[in-house]
């Protein structure tokens, strides 16, 4: 595994889990009063998309012309069928916190529409199948990617202009892939060319650190007009996904390889799929003794972090944990190799 990769995964991973601290710490002590609390919260939204970016990136990178055999088999067993379970898991665990949710449409809910934490998962099928497509009949980029990018944005205002039509549906807004299409053309140019991208990023290091200030300030300037929504579905989230993403890309070649980073990442996967009822169970108690909002969200991300490895390792213990967590362990063989998705190919 390229470990700029590794590295890339292991921070949108964090990002994540600390995001939704942020959130279950806001459910016990409320938000703090500050711009610039609510803002790093929305800048902590690119973390999702980066994850999709990143698995086209290793999808494209592996397989520019074609899929290999047993590539949906070994995908519906590492990656759908976690996903089923733990959607019939949320449902379980919503029940224990709202004695009055109905656990059967939850879980219907969950597995059709992705209504809880796991819903990225059907926006990754929907770039395999993208990916079959553009390889299957050879699709060129340079008439996809500008289609791309003017259908995601056309879909996206749309969602905006009218959020009456779409009441009591907002859930499903992330879920078509034309919400996504330009994460993805972009993503699949960069891991069909990774050498030369990598190697380019690498050249202009300093100036990816100015993308990315830029973007920074470009989502700062939407923010303070007004767009305060957290969700990773803001458009001008685009480009801050994309500096992001080239930073790591950029330094995470001259960053030496740390075990740390590579442990967080090959459970990465679990960690996302894990770590929200790790938060609705620990925030109640951690709050009894941070009182401080950011001191809890602090100690509830770390928690989180240990405690949600801790059980994807016992998981893995377990027979045929794998279909539960997805694949941990990285294999030698390109088809069974941690990868495509956060941490699992």
């Amino acid at each position: 595994m390229i470990k700029e990769w590794n590295l890339l995964r292991f921070v949108a991973c964090l990002s994540i889990v600390l995001l939704h601290s942020t959130t279950q710490s806001a459910r016990e002590l409320g938000y703090p009063g500050t711009e610039i609390y609510q803002f790093f919260r929305i800048f902590l939204c690119y973390a999702t998309p980066a994850f999709i970016v990143l698995s086209v990136i290793i999808l494209a990178n592996r397989y520019p012309d074609k899929l290999p055999e047993k590539f949906w088999m070994n995908r519906m067993k590492w990656i759908y069928v976690p996903f089923l379970i733990f959607a019939i898991l949320d449902a379980i665990i919503g029940k224990y916190f709202n004695p009055n949710l109905m656990v059967g449409q939850k879980i219907l809910d969950n597995m059709i529409t992705g209504k809880f934490v796991g819903w990225f998962i059907l926006v990754i099928f929907q770039f395999y199948f993208l990916h079959y497509l553009v390889v299957r009949y050879k699709w060129s980029l340079k008439w996809l990617f500008p289609i791309s990018m003017i259908i995601m944005f056309a879909y996206s205002f749309y969602a905006l202009e009218n959020p009456v039509s779409l009441e009591g549906y907002s859930h499903l807004l992330k879920l078509p892939f034309l919400g996504w299409f330009g994460y993805f053309t972009i993503a699949f140019i960069i891991g069909k060319h990774y050498k030369k991208i990598s190697l380019f990023l690498y050249k202009y290091r300093w100036r990816t650190l100015l993308a990315l200030g830029i973007s920074i300030l470009y989502l700062y300037g939407s923010f303070e007009s007004g767009n305060v929504a957290v969700n990773s579905r803001r458009l001008d989230l685009y480009p801050l996904v994309i500096s992001v993403s080239s930073v790591i890309i950029a330094w995470g070649q001259k960053i030496p390889k740390l075990n740390f980073i590579d442990l967080v990442s090959s459970y990465s996967f679990g960690i996302y799929l894990v770590h929200w009822q790790v938060l609705r169970f620990l925030a109640p108690y951690t709050a009894e003794y941070f009182t401080n909002p950011l001191g809890h969200v602090l100690s509830l991300f770390g928690l989180t972090l240990l405690i949600s490895m801790m059980i994807i390792k016992l998981i893995t213990l377990v027979p045929y944990g794998d279909f539960i967590i997805g694949k941990v362990k990285k294999k030698k063989t390109k088809e069974t190799q941690v990868g495509n998705l956060p941490s699992v190919a």
